[in-house]
């Protein structure tokens, strides 16, 4: 492709995107009042707009109030132009089992619920992709929470064995020619708990899950930003350094008197590598009472000044929808590799 021409359809990709933004943001509005806001011209808003109408992804609203001369056309989004899958795999109470939701194009869920599977797998999932999509024929867009991580398009070091070595956002989309978003579920859950925060600057954030039988984890949020590291490994706090075999962290995990010592070393160490304004604690190997014994190990070598606050959360299930909704959504944006270059 010529630079020019492809300087060209990126810019109006560009365009096109802060006019969908826009909309998206109003309640309703008109395309002078879309100028006014992306600061573009009022013919190309026109123009963008008159495309979203005849493809559907905008529709017409009740003409605003005339002052006397020609009443002008408004709009508004279409929230049922795209829809969205997304599935968190978790293990609950040692069961493994896929939580799922199907969303409008404002994050509005349009249903909601849990399926047991014989395994957290390619099979299961792609089963479960398969018949929301004959249910749900404007899904545009999948994404899918893991135990794990991806490397170069590939899962591995996932608690899900069945998914190790496999390329599954790849795979899904060339079966089913929707985009695909497969990310870790701590960083989609500590997204999603991010969100609700009332934070009015950009902070710093981690959220770290125990669960009986599987090492810890983490998800970070660094100034606003989600931090996966060069290759996605971010937040694996099992292989800290904690002076003994990986055997023996995963034995230590699974007794109270050893395990408050080894989550008080990663809160630590998250508090001196990344200082953290929150750290939020959950599974069912921690409970809210451990953690002002987790508090009182770390300021042993944290100033009390740099202590991140601690919470409990008694489930994630909520944050790491929230989360996995978000960045699904995030997908569906046409602005190349923007979004990505934000997270």
């Amino acid at each position: 492709m010529q630079p020019a021409l492809h300087s060209s359809i990126k810019v109006k990709k560009m365009n096109e995107e802060a006019v969908r933004q826009t909309l998206r943001n109003l309640e309703s509005g008109t395309k002078t009042q879309i100028a006014q806001i992306t600061g573009l011209s009022v013919a190309t808003c026109g123009t963008l707009l008159g495309e979203m109408l005849e493809s559907g992804e905008a529709l017409e609203d009740e003409p605003e109030e005339s002052s006397g001369g020609r009443r002008a056309r408004r709009y508004v989004y279409n929230a049922d132009y795209s829809h969205m899958a997304c599935i968190c795999a978790v293990y609950e109470k040692g069961k493994p089992t896929l939580l799922y939701a199907v969303a409008d194009s404002f994050g509005r869920i349009l249903e909601r619920r849990a399926e047991e599977a014989a395994a957290i797998d390619e099979a299961a999932i792609d089963t479960l992709i398969g018949a929301l999509l004959s249910r749900y024929g404007q899904i545009k867009a999948v994404g899918i929470g893991i135990p794990g991580l991806v490397h170069e398009g590939v899962i591995n070091i996932c608690d899900a064995a069945e998914l190790v070595g496999v390329p599954l956002g790849q795979r899904i989309e060339e079966k089913y020619g929707v985009k695909v978003t497969v990310e870790n579920d701590m960083n989609l859950t500590v997204y999603g708990l991010y969100g609700q925060q009332q934070w009015t600057e950009p902070e710093t954030a981690a959220a770290m899950i125990f669960v009986p039988g599987c090492f810890p984890g983490a998800g970070l949020m660094i100034d606003g930003r989600i931090h996966r590291g060069s290759s996605r490994f971010a937040g694996e706090v099992s292989f800290l350094p904690f002076g003994m075999s990986r055997d023996e962290q995963l034995h230590r995990l699974n007794v109270k008197e050893t395990f408050v010592p080894l989550a008080a070393h990663a809160v630590a160490s998250l508090a001196a590598i990344v200082n953290p304004r929150l750290v939020a604690l959950m599974g069912d190997q921690v409970d809210a009472a451990d953690l002002p014994a987790i508090r009182e190990i770390c300021l042993t070598v944290i100033p009390p000044e740099h202590m991140p606050e601690l919470t409990f959360l008694e489930t994630s299930e909520e944050p790491y929808m929230q989360g996995l909704i978000a960045m699904t959504l995030e997908s569906l944006s046409y602005s190349f590799k923007l979004i990505e270059n934000k997270h």
